[in-house]
């Protein structure tokens, strides 16, 4: 065999330099008057609104274009009913959920606590991709308690590449600018912590968020898979008690968000003004998408200057 004429570590060195040159090499999407497009995967029919309903809400308030896709039906994610039934009423919900946000929503036929990481799932996200001409793209990281949400973080992962491959899925055309892929929070801190990238106040909206989320009934007021009749009982005092104790709950949730990434708050809207921030999102940019600048970021957020 003859002797390569560049040693090991210069190969190697050449091959990462070519992989980060393809993954930048889609120029950014051009910064005119076209609406944005955001696409957002969740595992279940209720994870998308929990991690995003707010800069959804926002986005679509200024005419851009958001559609929450859930990769599983949720057919077994509630402690008395599952199969059919269960997957329909969800559906329902996050339907009922996104006419509050202004959005789309899509639900795809996989079952609850089935979802794997294939070759035809992975098609199938990326002509979702595809179709919805994201400029953005956001979904879970792909280390997390529950399978779902793992393997959905590692198929959105999987797509951020092969969308822009014209022989991968040639049904669709191919973007040939490449999505910005960006991750919701969450506290796992193996192998590594979230650490934000863009953290957004949400106080024009939480009202509306808050909404939304009261609109799943099957998840948050009755406990979901884990919940019982306990929670809601049939008195219409306790009821009432109940989806306020749900919605001071996510309330509370976003609001932690701000106070734990208040510094990121501070470096895009200056430290008077994230004092004051009272409920925030958190997302932090993938590396397998695009990786915008500060300014293109602050194009694709337009949320600061306000």
């Amino acid at each position: 065999m003859t002797p390569s004429p560049f040693p090991l570590p210069a190969i190697a060195a050449l091959l990462f330099t070519t992989a980060v040159q393809l993954v930048n090499s889609a120029e950014p999407a051009p910064a005119n008057n076209r609406p944005l497009r955001v696409i957002c995967f969740g595992a279940h029919p209720d994870d998308c609104e929990i991690q995003a309903g707010g800069i959804a809400a926002m986005w679509s308030a200024r005419g851009h274009k958001v559609k929450f896709v859930s990769v599983t039906n949720g057919d077994i994610g509630h402690w008395r009913d599952a199969g059919g039934p269960l997957a329909a009423r969800r559906k329902a919900e996050v339907e009922a959920a996104a006419r509050i946000l202004g959005i789309e929503t899509e639900v795809l036929d996989i079952h609850d606590g089935e979802l794997l990481p294939t070759v035809e799932n992975r098609r199938t996200l990326t002509r979702l991709i595809r179709q919805w001409q994201a400029d953005i793209v956001m979904g879970p990281r792909p280390n997390d308690y529950h399978p779902d949400h793992r393997y959905t973080g590692v198929l959105v992962q999987d797509a951020a590449y092969m969308v822009t491959v014209p022989f991968f899925c040639p049904d669709v055309p191919y973007l040939k600018n490449n999505p910005v892929f960006v991750y919701y929070p969450d506290s796992f801190q193996k192998p590594n912590p979230f650490q934000p990238d863009v953290t957004v106040a949400i106080e024009p909206v939480i009202e509306k968020k808050l909404d939304a989320l009261g609109a799943i009934v099957s998840q948050f007021a009755e406990g979901g898979a884990n919940g019982s009749a306990d929670l809601l009982p049939a008195d219409p005092e306790k009821q009432k008690q109940r989806h306020q104790q749900v919605r001071d709950g996510f309330a509370r949730r976003n609001q932690s968000l701000a106070d734990h990434y208040r510094t990121s708050l501070e470096q895009w809207y200056g430290k008077d003004r994230a004092a004051k921030v009272k409920y925030a999102e958190a997302f932090e940019i993938c590396e397998y998408g695009r990786r915008p600048d500060k300014a293109e970021l602050a194009r694709l957020f337009p949320f600061f200057a306000e």
